[in-house]
């Protein structure tokens, strides 16, 4: 009798087995476990009294985050809230905590979803602009640039601050000397060469044009390009870093 009964429960401890690591396979695919999701995240969510909330969402490996948010239209501050974060037992949403209040996220392919205080996706003809978008950790193009840097020198007094944008869509850089607007076209070559050409800007006065004539100099002359540790350096041949930017979300 012994021997007809272990038969039928090797079996029964097989199927039990193979169930088990199958629902553990689908439980395990999901956003935290088969996405990077670590990395930053830009855009710009509907405000009922302002042209919108620009937000910037930082996740880290370490389960801590950097959420800075600027109220578009009704003022120039840039609030920063830091805290921790953790995920729902389905691996695909996160929850940022601070010592206020939490926000949930859903978190999808290279996106970040703003969720309702319900925990729902939120519906309608203004869905998309809940959506933030996962900017690339070694990306050149469409990053607002901030100048830090000029020829050894940290940026100081300037009447604005000085920043350039590279653009995907037409070749065309555009931003700010620190006074003038300006904008052109660049030409990104072999062995991390560039070349801006056609520059023009604005010719607004400003009580201290030194650092616009400096920076428009340094884009005639730039002729190669290094990103070093999220820091864009433009140089000329093999002398001295002219200009050194890093990415500024609220910049412009």
């Amino acid at each position: 009798m012994m021997k007809k009964i272990l038969p039928i429960v090797m079996i029964a401890v097989l199927i039990v087995s193979c169930k088990s690591n199958k629902e553990t396979s689908v439980n395990g695919d999901n956003s935290m476990t088969s996405l990077d999701w670590n990395g930053t995240y830009v855009g710009t969510t509907p405000c009922a009294d302002c042209e919108g909330i620009k937000t910037v969402i930082s996740l880290n490996d370490d389960l801590t985050f950097t959420k800075k948010t600027q109220y578009l239209g009704k003022s120039t501050d840039v609030y920063t809230e830091n805290g921790s974060f953790s995920w729902n037992k389905a691996g695909n949403t996160v929850s940022l905590k601070t010592d206020e209040a939490s926000q949930d996220y859903f978190v999808g392919e290279h996106t970040l979803t703003h969720l309702d205080l319900s925990g729902k996706k939120i519906t309608g003809d203004l869905a998309d602009k809940y959506i933030l978008k996962q900017q690339g950790v070694d990306t050149l193009k469409n990053l607002p640039w901030k100048l830090v840097e000029l020829r050894g020198k940290s940026i100081e007094n300037a009447p604005k601050q000085p920043y350039l944008i590279l653009g995907t869509a037409d070749n065309r850089v555009s931003g700010n000397t620190s006074c003038n607007g300006f904008g052109g076209e660049f030409e990104l070559l072999e062995g991390n060469r560039i070349k801006f050409s056609k520059m023009m800007h604005t010719m607004m006065a400003c009580p201290n044009m030194a650092i616009e004539n400096e920076f428009m100099q340094v884009l005639e002359v730039a002729d190669n390009y290094s990103v070093v540790n999220g820091v864009l350096n433009l140089n000329k041949g093999r002398m001295a870093t002219m200009a050194k930017f890093e990415v500024d979300y609220f910049v412009n």
